[in-house]
């Protein structure tokens, strides 16, 4: 009700000035908002209180994470950060478009850097499962491109529960070459290789995620499938924004360049959720996200084989009481398994 209110203020402003606005006064809806029931899940050698999580992007700098954790996620997703400071590109770079509830963005992974991130992230207290998106820098060749990676997880190691490797950002020319087969088998190796050093250095498991594009075809992600399992990865996140202006192309900010989120990339995301959860046969989790904006959208996800669910178009457009819809939902539906199982 409270977000109700809200909503047309914050839509009267520019889309990153709202976005800015609703981080700086989370922590008053956390408070307000009623608390998701428990829904505890396992999964990826984590124990998640509820299976509903933030996606990446909201909090890139790792500023706000007490108050999101109060809106009441199981987990926060915070990032994308890249090891060196870099600006992303120009503004305006953020556009709603309303009539079919979806954002396009072209921020260019804007980072402060993963040693700010890492002193931001340290100062916030809070019990929620926490993940990072890591990225390269927009600079750094594709051949090199794991020892960015290496350098963030390194930073980020004692700190988190898991981390995101974001090779399917559609706003860093080149990235989404990093999921070809062959390339992306070689950065995943390397990727794990440090992992198993580090949690000898420092007595804990982190969790290793990839997250891939919507836009790869059936075969595509039955080879990503492969490669997932090859290299021993923890879980996948199912899906980044589109490259597709499907649903939106009769809309004023339909023709704006980045990657589309929201409404329109829900059915596809649903359906790649299902291929790779058909594909990898429990042998690692998939975590679904796009377009989930209703408790019924996360419950989709869940059935098409996702063990998790984020969100953050939804937020924008439905606010913090979409957090306890999607749980609310995921519980109902695990009662109901449970109840015919037996």
């Amino acid at each position: 009700m409270l977000y109700a209110l809200a909503r047309p203020l914050l839509f009267a402003l520019d889309p990153e000035t709202a976005h800015h606005v609703a981080l700086k006064y989370a922590s008053v809806a956390g408070f307000l908002a009623p608390r998701p029931p428990p829904c505890p899940v396992k999964a990826m050698g984590l124990e998640f209180p509820n299976p509903v999580g933030l996606a990446a992007g909201l909090d890139k700098h790792a500023e706000h994470v007490e108050s999101l954790s109060a809106l009441g996620f199981g987990f926060l997703e915070l990032g994308g950060v890249t090891p060196r400071p870099q600006s992303g590109n120009p503004r305006p770079r953020l556009f709603r478009v309303t009539e079919a509830r979806a954002l396009i963005n072209r921020y260019g992974l804007n980072s402060v850097g993963v040693k700010v991130f890492v002193e931001n992230l340290k100062q916030a207290r809070v019990s929620s499962v926490i993940g990072v998106n890591i990225g390269k820098n927009k600079d750094t060749p594709n051949d090199r491109a794991a020892e960015d990676f290496e350098q963030c997880l390194e930073a980020l190691y004692p700190h988190v529960g898991y981390v995101s490797i974001n090779v399917s950002s559609p706003n860093t020319a080149g990235l989404r070459d990093l999921q070809d087969a062959a390339a992306l088998s070689l950065l995943l190796h390397r990727i794990h290789d440090r992992r198993e050093a580090l949690r000898e250095k420092h007595g804990r498991h982190v969790a290793l995620t990839v997250k891939i594009s919507p836009d790869s075809s059936d075969a595509e992600l039955a080879q990503i499938a492969d490669v997932l399992r090859r290299e021993r990865m923890d879980g996948v996140i199912a899906t980044n924004s589109t490259l597709s202006r499907a649903g939106v192309e009769d809309y004023a900010n339909g023709f704006q360049a980045g990657g589309l989120s929201g409404a329109p990339l829900r059915e596809r995301a649903t359906r790649v959720v299902k291929i790779l959860a058909d594909a990898l046969q429990g042998e690692l989790p998939v975590i679904g996200v796009g377009g989930i904006l209703s408790g019924a959208d996360a419950v989709e996800k869940l059935d098409a084989g996702a063990a998790l669910v984020q969100i953050y178009t939804g937020l924008i457009y439905r606010g913090p009481e979409l957090v306890n819809e999607c749980v609310s939902a995921c519980l109902a539906r695990s009662k109901t398994a449970s109840s015919a199982s037996r």
